[in-house]
């Protein structure tokens, strides 16, 4: 078609009953476009719904547990981090160590091994993802599902 005034491609647009649409104004002339304004956005909508509706979510869920926990409950908690891992969402294990005289007591080493205990639990339905900075106060590790 070429290059047409505006005033020109306004009033075809308006004599089929369409709207004109501005595509893209960074050029000498701008580019319009002859459509039916209201149909592209509900397009536009359609699809971006979909999108959505098509994309899964991954969420963060998080388990607490003290350094001296005991083997029976650690289970417990490690039946929850299997059944977050199962759900596919990623998993942060977080270790209260708040002010305990009996961490301060027994040594720095308890958190550290308590994560090598977990991963040893977690095997291969799981891969650590990140762990927390030695200078943070709450130590923590993230666990993302196996693929």
């Amino acid at each position: 078609m070429g290059v047409m005034p505006t005033a020109q491609a306004l009033q075809m647009a308006s004599d089929a009953g369409l709207d004109l649409v501005e595509i893209s104004s960074n050029g000498t002339t701008p580019i319009t476009k002859i459509m039916d304004y209201g149909k592209y956005k509900y397009e536009q909508k359609k699809r971006a719904s979909e999108a959505r509706k098509n994309q899964k979510t991954i969420e963060m869920k998080e388990v607490w547990v003290k350094p001296f926990i005991e083997e029976n409950d650690l289970n417990i908690k490690m039946k929850k981090v299997f059944e977050f891992l199962g759900d596919g969402n990623k998993v942060k294990i977080a270790v209260m160590t708040r002010g305990s005289k009996k961490v301060l007591a027994r040594g720095k080493d308890a958190v550290p091994e308590l994560f090598a205990r977990i991963m040893e639990i977690v095997g291969e339905r799981g891969t650590l993802e990140s762990k927390s900075k030695p200078d943070e106060r709450t130590k923590s590790i993230i666990i993302a599902p196996a693929k």
